[in-house]
């Protein structure tokens, strides 16, 4: 009889329910349009003295961006006529300062502001809180461990083995070579730069390059980059309950699950490779020292290494920044010298004359080919691997012009658009590695130029990708000569990379003994 009087009230009351989650939607619904259009009203204030493209109230200028090809020429156009500075928004509150100008690019990487709490904050679920997005004081101390793994001495074997993994992707190369067949390079060079960086960094012999297939952490890694460009695109994706609800949400977590296996399984082996060995003196009698060795003795003045947890966003991070954007950057390189024959004729001449008849570079090489990495240096002017970076001001902020920014302020740097900036540099869209002669350096701003960053949290890796981009761009050209294929222009994207929509093809024949 309670059960039946029970029952009877909870369906007297229900439709009453109705109203009341109603009217707690209608609250909660009001309160976010109301901060948010609080937010959005501060930082139009705060932005006042920066002009910039109109955009949707609810979308910004994201609709603005079509992802075929043409983005990029977009922000140029931008920056033309709004000199300096514009913003950007990708939401009803969420504005970007987009600079492209040497002397506000100062401004901002001499400090030590930290990377933004927008675009990055999305990656670090993948990453983790590493060298890349970290902050304060764990940044300073991530950045002083880790600093040992670049020195010059623990770099010096791995342009050998550099060298192995180039060769590998060269011998592939022989079935285009014969037929003079387009192909598409990007993906042959993301193996190669995969399978050294697995080797150098990490002492791991993969085969990645012959396996057949697409190997599964390449794959991850694109899919993860697209996902993430996608989700900063997408105002309803900045909720985490709604992205991790939605079918690319399922997409990025599949994706993550793979690119984790994949470095939990390189540290899992050297871990058991290393049960034995307590001092790193021990280890390089044996063999040399790698990446993956430095972070696992590394300790601090209190005697405190690196947490598993800290480990594994380290090695995470140098995985993706260590072979994906050294991919990016050689596709286009490649891609430039292709278009070049008369740079890529000089640039062989002088290979050929360095390396004296070795099939191979050493390290001794690598500073024997100026016009070379000249052409390199035009090339990532041209077509920077990261097309850009932000922070997040902790500060005011005033630029030369006497313009500021409050504390808490997004800044984004366009590298691609500062890298062409027509006040800057004369012709910049032409090819001309002249650019880059020590007495034409010398007149530029050293922010006109910044494929890898500047400033305290420049890239800690820019000597290891520099050397790699040296060491197979040499070996290339000593051994193939590279053609444009007019009817295949690439459409470049902005992902966490410069990629190419439609992949970056070039053709190739074998270059002639008397070459």
């Amino acid at each position: 009889m309670e059960l039946t009087e029970a029952f009877l009230k909870y369906q007297l009351l229900w439709p009453h329910m109705h109203y009341f989650f109603a009217t707690l939607c209608l609250v909660a619904f009001v309160y976010k349009f109301t901060a948010v259009f609080l937010r959005r009203k501060a930082v139009l204030r705060s932005l006042e003295a920066f002009p910039g493209p109109p955009g949707h109230f609810l979308f910004g200028n994201v609709l603005e961006f079509k992802q075929d090809g043409t983005d990029l020429f977009k922000g140029l156009k931008w920056g033309e006529l709004y000199p300096y500075a514009f913003p950007l928004w990708f939401g009803p509150s969420i504005c970007i300062l987009n600079i492209h100008h040497p002397d506000y690019v100062k401004t901002l990487l001499t400090s030590t502001e930290p990377k933004d709490d927008f675009a990055y904050k999305f990656i670090e679920s993948w990453i983790g809180n590493g060298l890349l997005v970290s902050k304060g004081q764990k940044w300073f101390r991530h950045r002083r461990l880790l600093t040992p793994g670049f020195h010059y001495d623990v770099l010096k074997p791995y342009v050998k083995l550099m060298s192995e993994s180039a060769k590998t992707m060269l011998d592939k190369w022989e079935k285009y070579a014969n037929t003079e067949e387009t192909f598409e390079v990007f993906e042959h060079v993301s193996l190669m730069t995969l399978d050294s960086i697995l080797k150098c960094a990490f002492s791991c012999n993969s085969n990645c390059q012959i396996e057949g297939g697409r190997n599964a952490y390449i794959k991850a890694v694109y899919e993860l980059s697209y996902l993430i460009n996608f989700r900063v695109r997408t105002f309803p994706y900045h909720s985490n309950l709604i992205f991790h609800l939605s079918p690319h949400g399922f997409r990025y977590r599949r994706a993550r699950k793979v690119a984790h296996s994949h470095t939990n399984e390189v540290i899992k082996k050297r871990k058991e490779a290393l049960k034995e060995e307590t001092e790193l003196g021990r280890i390089q009698t044996k063999r040399y020292l790698d990446f993956l060795d430095i972070l696992l003795f590394a300790r601090d003045e209190k005697q405190q290494g690196l947490s598993d947890e800290d480990l594994r966003a380290e090695v995470d991070t140098f995985m993706f920044e260590g072979h994906d954007t050294t991919a990016s950057g050689l596709s286009f390189i490649l891609y430039c010298l292709a278009c070049h024959p008369e740079h890529q004729k000089l640039c062989r001449d002088e290979v050929c004359e360095a390396l004296q008849g070795k099939d191979t570079m050493e390290w001794e090489d690598l500073h024997k080919i100026p016009y070379t990495t000249m052409c390199i240096k035009e090339s990532l002017r041209l077509y920077p691997p990261v097309p850009g970076i932000s922070r997040q001001i902790t500060k005011p902020m005033t630029f030369f012009d006497g313009r500021t920014l409050p504390a808490g302020s997004c800044v984004g740097v366009s590298v691609f658009a500062t890298h062409r900036n027509s006040t800057v540099w004369e012709d910049p869209n032409v090819f001309d590695p002249l650019r880059f002669l020590p007495e034409n350096v010398s007149k530029r701003s050293p922010h006109a130029y910044v494929p890898f960053s500047a400033g305290p949290r420049n890239c800690i890796g820019q000597t290891f990708a520099m050397n790699e981009m040296k060491v197979v761009t040499a070996l290339t050209l000593k051994r193939y000569q590279l053609m444009e294929d007019p009817e295949i222009k690439p459409k470049m994207v902005p992902r966490l990379v410069l990629r190419s929509l439609n992949g970056i093809h070039v053709k190739i024949k074998p270059v002639e003994p008397d070459l």
